[in-house]
């Protein structure tokens, strides 16, 4: 009996030390997920209630754990704040019942404020974040908010994390979808409060996709970069990957990058518009041999316009404002034209969809000098703006002044 035992903890050992050098199972995708829930007064206590149970459904549904996932909940509110922070919870079901007992907080709908405080939050390691892991946000919202959202999500966007928008409904489209993660149908969902499980299932497979891709992909492309991402094939200690990229029709201008055999992503930015690269991935392991990965990535054009506004049919209380409208394959989503008094005052905004390029700003003040902006949003979630001055002609007073006609009031002396 001796022998055979010595002989199955030697088998054991070997097994073990074979599994340590294949790195990570495949069913333990590692990564930080942060679900950004709208938690102020322009929620309701129904709706709120309705969303917090999809949020504990949907982590239920992940595998949650120390060398697995891991969740943590921000609230949106007058200022930002923690539910539970990254590694607090090690099961599913643990991070199901604290999404169950939070609390509403209330106050104004600041998500702005809010995703930059996420922004801290997923690569903090005082809240647990932990380098090197891919990085979700989940927001969950009515669609409206208080302080700007573009700025704050797209820094979130450019450090790599993916971010999935759910609405139930009043949002919205075009700024959502400038907000959510490429493409929008992926990343973007509406659904109403009551149907909210729906999607569960597919937002789940879409949050481990994000957080495991199977294979090299690309994400975030734009007209000058693309984030890269790709499988834990090697560990910290084994090995380590060389990244190639170069144009496709000029393979000698080849740029070279060394990365820790931990690494799960990267970004190459300063790159030309409307170009294929190629992208060779060669993980360069000291246990074992691991093929080369490649792909084909191609930029989008360049993302130009609105340009040259004209201000035409000037009236005392309204202006006609056309521009010239960016074409292509880069063509804007839709824009949005904002005009205020140039010396301070209360600006309006007015939204017109993709396929216009024109449109009439209304209740003007007459004789009043404005600033127009007309700002075409793309869907990369970067906006290009232009301006232009305009002022609308001073009719009432011109008609107070105008000299009388003779034989309109009576007859000249």
């Amino acid at each position: 009996m001796l022998p055979w035992t010595v002989l199955g903890l030697a088998l054991s050992l070997r097994l073990a030390r074979s599994g340590a050098e294949r790195g990570p199972p495949a069913s333990a995708p590692q990564g930080d997920l942060l679900f950004l829930l709208d938690s102020s007064a322009s929620v309701s206590h129904y709706e709120f209630s309705r969303v917090r149970e999809f949020l504990g459904q949907l982590a239920a549904l992940l595998p949650l754990g120390p060398g697995a996932l891991r969740a943590s909940l921000v609230h949106v509110g007058s200022r930002p704040h923690t539910e539970f922070p990254f590694g607090q919870h090690s099961s599913g079901s643990a991070v199901q019942d604290a999404i169950r007992a939070a609390a509403q907080r209330m106050g104004d709908t600041n998500t702005g404020l809010a995703l930059a405080y996420a922004k801290e939050q997923l690569f903090a390691k005082a809240a647990g974040a932990r380098p090197g892991v891919p990085k979700v946000l989940v927001w969950v919202t009515d669609g409206g908010s208080s302080d700007p959202v573009g700025p704050p999500m797209q820094e979130l966007k450019d450090l790599g994390v993916t971010v999935f928008i759910v609405s139930t409904g009043r949002g919205n489209l075009l700024e959502l979808s400038a907000a959510a993660s490429a493409p929008a149908e992926k990343h973007l969902h509406f659904v109403d409060v009551d149907d909210l499980h729906i999607i569960t299932q597919a937002l789940r497979g879409s949050i481990l996709d994000a957080m495991w891709p199977q294979q090299l992909r690309a994400s975030e492309v734009t007209s000058s970069s693309f984030r890269l991402a790709w499988p834990p094939l090697l560990t910290a200690d084994s090995g380590y990957y060389l990244l190639e990229l170069a144009p496709s029709a000029e393979p000698g201008t080849a740029r070279r990058q060394q990365l820790l055999g931990n690494a799960t992503g990267w970004a190459w930015a300063g790159l030309d518009p409307d170009t294929d690269y190629d992208v060779a991935l060669v993980p360069e392991s000291n246990v074992r041999l691991l093929r080369p990965q490649h792909l084909r990535v191609r930029t989008l054009p360049e993302e130009t316009g609105p340009e040259r506004i004209v201000v035409s049919h000037a009236r005392p209380r309204s202006l006609r404002v056309s521009w010239a409208p960016a074409l292509g394959p880069a063509a804007a989503l839709g824009y949005h034209v904002q005009v205020g008094p140039l010396w301070g005052g209360a600006a309006q905004r007015v939204e017109v969809p993709a396929g216009r390029n024109s449109t009439t700003l209304q209740g003007l003040a007459p004789g009043t000098a404005y600033l127009v902006t007309v700002t075409a949003a793309f869907r990369s979630g970067r906006e290009r703006a232009l301006s232009a001055k305009a002022c609308t002609p001073d009719g009432e007073r011109s008609r107070a002044s105008r000299p009388q006609s003779p034989g309109a009031g009576g007859r000249e002396p």
